[in-house]
């Protein structure tokens, strides 16, 4: 018998939790609460930390709660955190559980189409059933 893969949060601030699957991905929850650069710069250090340690590339980030990024936030996930991550820690495949809020989704669409040729490829979704699935297939 295989043995049983239970979730286990691997950190958790004011921006978001990070989560480990049993399909080998990680899984982010954005909080709704108001955060600092610093908070969001802590959950993705740690979020990197994760993909280092067990080895994978693929996250599932949900922004359904999400408020908006700052201008700062954005600056420093397109410019440092995600080059390092898709460098250092073979991030590669990201699905994304969209906002409703139209701030937070053109927010995550500006970061999404500003990779500068990194090897990552995102894909939003609107449920979550299809955004596993989808990183299921993902090699």
């Amino acid at each position: 018998m295989a043995p049983v893969f239970s979730p286990t949060v691997v950190f958790e601030n004011a921006a978001g939790r990070i989560l480990t699957d049993p399909d080998k991905f990680l899984r982010l929850y954005w909080k709704p609460n108001t955060r600092t650069l610093a908070d969001t710069q802590a959950l993705l250090q740690h979020l990197t930390r994760a993909m280092q340690q067990y080895g994978w590339g693929k996250v599932l980030g949900n922004q359904v709660e999400i408020l908006p990024y700052s201008p700062e936030e954005q600056a420093w996930i397109t410019t440092t955190w995600l080059p390092h991550a898709v460098q250092h820690a073979g991030y590669r495949v990201g699905a994304i559980l969209v906002s409703a809020n139209l701030y937070a989704r053109l927010a995550t669409a500006y970061i999404t189409t500003n990779v500068q040729g990194l090897a990552i490829r995102f894909r939003s979704f609107d449920k979550e059933a299809e955004a596993e699935a989808w990183l299921r297939r993902q090699e």
